[in-house]
């Protein structure tokens, strides 16, 4: 008789912002700043067995309509300095952090990474993103503008000169050797050339103890998802539902043969929410009630505005889209801007799924804005989750939970103990390290003691 072994379901714990995935109006929400809030939500996911916590960065206040966008994530303390803190109350849990490739340099990057990987005892995750954002790139010296095709060229000779660095202390290099007084052999030199970095440099650490922190990705383009396919252990995606999640499962996956990589060592984690009941009409009946929280009339017509280019005050969210056309190259928000496809196009799908659904303004956000959701009873939930892993449409899924910091409380209580009967969640950590709890392999030290020749223009 043969048996089959389940698929382990991967889950992360996400800190929620102040958007319109959170309801922080709600009396049970509270700072995005105090310590205890991030404390809460870290220890919450360590109780739940979680290969990681999940933080996300700010680095412009968004504006829309001139104003501060009082629905963007505002008040985020430094993302180093609440990992580093949280790795003290922590033991086992990942610290996954995301810090911008373009406005940052790789010196830099390697020593923080490198600093909480040791801090932490091998708990370290770096989620690189970019961003060709001028407005934003005020904020920095360099300005940061990058035309779409050459940030993720940014992107990969940054990732390249970090791993230079880290991988240039050989394996025997540090000694601490008290009666001999010989603390460390002598350290070579790094060299790493390329189109924008010339770095020279004798690194300040050795090796930490998972060699490279665990790399995460979210790009959704196919530069995005090449960069993932050759670079990253984990993909941050937004795929809402099966068949769409088996889709980029399938793609990033088949990637993979290219860059000598195999299947299992790249994790495909999408973003999801989930809203639990005692019934199943009942976690729906909350789950409709969230939403409309999230999404209020103030926020519904600020999304309309992000398309439409137009002060659109004047028209009842609960009413039907506006008939006029969108304005030509008019962006009314400044800053992460949500709608980046051709307007006309997308206000013509919005007004085509509006009218076929007998949608509102607020209704047809609420549907476009809408992360993969899995609403029932906890067993429901856990089965849902559980149908898209073994179903090859993620190996995980990274919790945003609606309110900051006790949203996460529920799931743990309730819903892993039903994954964990399923025979698809872990029941103890099986190790120390992030890279541990995913299944990936440590890095092998590419160390050499000659230049790393970075990617070059064509």
């Amino acid at each position: 008789m043969t048996t089959t072994t389940r698929k382990q379901v991967h889950l992360a714990a996400h800190f929620p912002g102040v958007n319109n995935t959170t309801v922080w109006a709600d009396p049970d929400s509270k700072s995005q700043i105090d310590f205890s809030s991030f404390t809460h939500l870290a220890r919450t996911a360590e109780r739940g067995l979680f290969d990681f916590f999940f933080l996300a960065e700010g680095l412009r206040l968004r504006e829309h309509r001139d104003r501060i966008h009082d629905l963007d994530v505002v008040g985020r303390p430094d993302t180093f300095t609440v990992l580093n803190a949280l790795a003290g109350v922590t033991g086992k849990l990942g610290l996954a952090g995301t810090i911008n490739t373009t406005f940052n340099e790789p010196f830099e990057l390697a020593k923080q990474f490198a600093s909480l990987d040791h801090l932490s005892g091998g708990r370290a995750a770096w989620n690189a993103v970019t961003s060709s954002d001028a407005f934003t790139g005020e904020n920095f010296r360099r300005g940061g503008y990058l035309e779409h095709s050459q940030r993720y060229q940014r992107a990969a000779e940054v990732v390249r000169a970090t791993r230079a660095l880290w991988d240039s202390w050989p394996a025997d290099a540090l000694v601490v050797d008290r009666e001999a007084g010989v603390f460390a052999h002598d350290v070579p030199e790094t060299r790493f050339r390329t189109t924008q970095f010339d770095i020279e440099s004798r690194f300040v650490l050795p090796p930490s103890p998972q060699g490279y922190p665990v790399q995460l990705q979210a790009g959704d383009s196919d530069e995005g998802r090449e960069f993932g396919a050759a670079t990253a252990d984990a993909i941050f995606t937004g795929h809402g539902t099966l068949e769409a999640g088996q889709r980029f499962y399938a793609d990033i996956k088949g990637r993979l043969a290219k860059y000598g990589r195999t299947p299992d060592e790249v994790k495909i984690l999408p973003a999801a929410t989930f809203v639990l009941g005692d019934t199943a009409a009942d976690a729906h009946d909350r789950a409709r009630h969230i939403r409309l929280q999230q999404v209020g009339p103030q926020t519904a017509i600020a999304f309309l505005e992000q398309v439409w280019g137009r002060d659109l005050s004047g028209y009842d969210p609960d009413g039907p889209l506006p008939e006029v056309e969108p304005a030509d190259n008019v962006h009314i928000t400044r800053g992460r801007v949500r709608h980046a496809k051709d307007p006309r196009a997308v206000a013509e799908a919005w007004r085509a799924k509006a009218e076929a659904e007998h949608l509102t303004i607020r209704e047809l956000i609420i549907e476009v804005t809408a992360r993969q959701q899995f609403v029932g009873t906890p067993a429901q939930v856990a089965a849902q989750i559980d149908e898209h892993v073994q179903a090859d449409a993620a190996d995980g899924f990274i919790l945003v939970p609606h309110l900051t910091p006790g949203g996460l409380d529920e799931f743990v209580d309730r819903v892993v103990p039903e994954l964990q009967e399923r025979g698809s969640f872990r029941t103890e950590y099986s190790g120390s390290t992030l890279r541990d709890h995913l299944g990936l392999r440590h890095p092998r030290n590419a160390h050499r003691s000659t230049v790393h020749e970075g990617v070059r223009a064509s």
